[in-house]
């Protein structure tokens, strides 16, 4: 079987380098080293110490990705020709390695028996060097691939191959989305050697230190300051929770999900208010309101022992991954038609699996009037119960006027009432074949009219009137000047 043996350099200099170690490295033939920008490589060449370095590798290739797989590939060809070799990486071959994992990887498929020998990881030194336990609570992440997601700030974060000053400007932006631009953290090189420097700097300095090699690594310390959390979705969690818990609100206390649902409603036509006014601001604080909702829905789940906020976030996930399996399942959709009729077909094999007596269910009883019509014609349209062409709805239209008329001459309320639903019917009904939303269509004009109106209340009070003291004739009069201003 052929064979790569995986050597640990350690995290300092040749001293601490285990004799065992040091003699495998000495008669290692052929020996390939990831980088020999190391203390113990630099004190090995005084010794006529042969190598291959994979440095020039770094300067082929724009993405350490591209680095590492490049490295493989080399180290895997030499196996062609030779029965076993040996490749030395600094550190742990276990600790922030990714040509080692792609070794492992590569050897269970290929049969090639890839056996790690020991090298301290500059974890342990770097601990001692910051005085830190990381029984509480430490995260270890790479600097080469560092994702603002993956950060939790309430623990030790050590980030590591901080290799340059590019790649702690990538860090330092990365970090500045979470934590205060003057937020202090700790620059650590070669601790645990002769050569060790700890530099502490705020955060907005990280990518101008000096002391930037590839030994070098970032710590930065667990928040406490509490305001420094409100972006974290745990810290809204705990929030929510303390406000329902005993020591709470009483308003909060007394809430269920009957008493929320006027402020749902209330929010949710905040949000649309705020859309309208492109106010990003205002956009922001109603969201957040939005999201109040739901997470007071989902403690009071909790807090009955039903659901939490974390099946909520789950059945939407999973939602959204089952009906979208051209993004997630490989499948092709080639426009965003295609997308909507995908999802409607998945969207109706799942509802069919709830055992529905008519096409017609699944529209929320408690939407309002006008938005129900509409989402009652869209299923219906479904399966083909709608019109084609405009011009029958457009006769149908002068029907149901026509009936309302007839009941009107009689005084028959309760008939006229039906009569003008019939007329909205219909309205709707021409709204949606004209790609035209009713509710939002219906919003403008109410906001146009709102306008408009305070035009005359602006003039009535220029003038030192009020409504009294106008006549209808003047009050148009005003009103057909307004729309010229409000069109």
């Amino acid at each position: 079987m052929k064979k790569i043996t995986v050597i640990g350099l350690g995290a300092g200099e040749l001293a601490q380098l285990s004799l065992g170690t040091y003699q495998v490295l000495k008669k290692a033939d052929p020996l390939f080293l990831r980088t020999e920008k190391h203390p113990v490589i630099d004190e090995l060449k005084n010794e006529s110490f042969k190598y291959t370095s994979f440095d020039a590798e770094y300067e082929k290739h724009e993405r350490f990705e591209d680095v590492y797989r490049s490295i493989v590939d080399i180290l895997l060809a030499q196996l062609d020709n030779q029965q076993e070799i040996t490749y030395a990486v600094p550190g742990h071959p276990l600790v922030a390695e990714e040509t080692v994992q792609l070794l492992l990887k590569e050897g269970k498929e290929r049969d090639i028996d890839v056996e790690i020998q020991g090298g301290q990881s500059f974890l342990d030194p770097m601990f001692n060097a910051l005085q830190i336990d990381p029984i509480d609570g430490c995260q270890i992440v790479d600097g080469t691939q560092l994702k603002r997601d993956q950060i939790q700030i309430r623990q030790h974060i050590i980030i590591c191959q901080v290799y340059d000053a590019f790649i702690a400007s990538e860090v330092k932006l990365t970090l500045m989305d979470l934590l205060p631009d003057d937020y202090e953290v700790k620059v650590a090189t070669a601790v645990g050697t002769s050569m060790e420097s700890i530099i502490t700097c705020p955060l907005y300095e990280l990518d101008r230190v000096t002391e930037l090699n590839n030994l070098t690594a970032v710590y930065v310390p667990p928040v406490k300051t509490e305001e420094f959390l409100y972006q974290d979705f745990q810290k809204l969690r705990e929030v929510i929770a303390t406000l329902r818990g005993p020591d709470g609100c009483p308003w909060d206390q007394e809430q269920t999900h009957e008493t929320l649902k006027p402020f749902l409603l209330e929010e949710a036509y905040e949000v649309l208010e705020a859309i309208d006014e492109q106010d990003d601001d205002h956009l922001v604080e109603e969201l957040g309101d939005v999201l109040l909702q739901v997470m007071l829905h989902a403690q009071i789940g909790e807090d009955d022992g039903w659901f939490t906020i974390d099946d909520v976030i789950c059945s939407i996930t999973e939602k959204m991954i089952r009906r979208h399996p051209h993004v997630f399942s490989g499948q092709n959709a080639i426009d965003a038609a295609e997308v909507v009729a995908n999802w409607e077909e998945i969207k109706r094999k799942e509802k069919s699996e709830e055992k529905r007596v008519s096409i017609l269910d699944g529209i929320p009883k408690s939407l309002p009037a006008l938005l129900k019509a509409f989402e009652l014609q869209k299923k219906a349209a479904k399966v083909g119960f709608d019109w084609e062409d405009a011009a029958p709805m457009w006769m149908k239209l002068q029907e149901e006027i026509s009936e309302f008329f007839s009941e009107l001459k009689v005084n028959n309320t309760e008939k006229m009432k039906k009569e003008f639903g019939d007329i909205l019917f219909v309205l709707i009904n021409l709204a949606r074949y004209y790609k035209i939303n009713p509710e939002e269509a219906l919003h403008m004009t109410n906001k146009k009219f709102s306008s408009r109106f305070q035009v005359i209340e602006d003039e009535l009070t220029k003038q030192g009137l009020t409504f009294s003291d106008v006549t209808l004739e003047q009050l148009d009069e005003i009103w057909e000047k307004s729309k010229e201003e409000y069109q």
